[in-house]
């Protein structure tokens, strides 16, 4: 399925965000620091803290998990920043120029893996793409998203039992269900869907056995 044209769309939409609001979580399409963070404490639950751990940052925008990670004193080996518009990860690599341990790129190498790997609404905008075929496109990148990853990977999307008349045609709103079913079939037997911290969204969580 070809979607780089809605691809560069996407790209063409946050870069626009990104020059209009900065560094900021308006500059990624969210509200405020309060519901990006929020988010954040979802997503994390899928790492074993315990541990030194690498980490791949998947639509990484201007890099705010990372200072959520430093916030927290997450003891993070490496921290990979990865997205599809380059502006992004030109404003990351300028911010985060003196942190050692993190880089930021826009390919992902075949032979690429980390421990864990989190993705934070990058699948909410979908603009004019059928949910058909949107869907097809995330569990290309679920798979992918899958094989890079040693110990697991969670991710945020809007939800499918969102208000109706608070939906827009432009997002995709995902089933919870559809994805937990699909990740115990073909991901790991720990999956966890987290749907109860407040917002119109859920993250999905997948452990993998070591």
């Amino acid at each position: 399925m070809n979607l780089n044209n809605n691809e560069k769309k996407i790209v063409d939409y946050f870069e626009t965000t990104l020059k209009k609001f900065g560094h900021t979580p308006k500059g990624v399409d969210w509200n405020s620091d309060i519901s990006q963070n929020l988010r954040f404490q979802q997503l994390v639950k899928v790492i074993d803290a315990n541990n030194p751990f690498s980490i791949l940052d998947y639509g990484c925008g201007y890099g705010a998990l990372l200072d959520y990670l430093l916030d927290n004193k997450y003891s993070f080996s490496k921290y990979i920043g990865y997205d599809i518009s380059e502006k992004m990860i030109e404003a990351s690599r300028h911010i985060y120029s003196k942190i050692e341990s993190a880089s930021f790129i826009s390919n992902l190498e075949e032979k690429f893996k980390v421990d864990y790997a989190v993705a934070s609404g990058v699948f909410n905008m979908k603009l004019e793409t059928p949910d058909d075929a949107w869907s097809e496109y995330v569990i290309s990148c679920l798979n992918e998203i899958n094989r890079i990853t040693e110990k697991g990977f969670a991710i945020t999307f809007l939800t499918k039992y969102s208000d109706k008349d608070k939906m827009r045609g432009d997002l995709y709103y995902a089933d919870p269900c559809f994805l937990f079913d699909y990740s115990k079939r073909n991901y790991a037997k720990n999956v966890a869907i987290l749907h109860d911290y407040g917002v119109y969204d859920f993250t999905l969580i997948v452990r993998k056995d070591i």
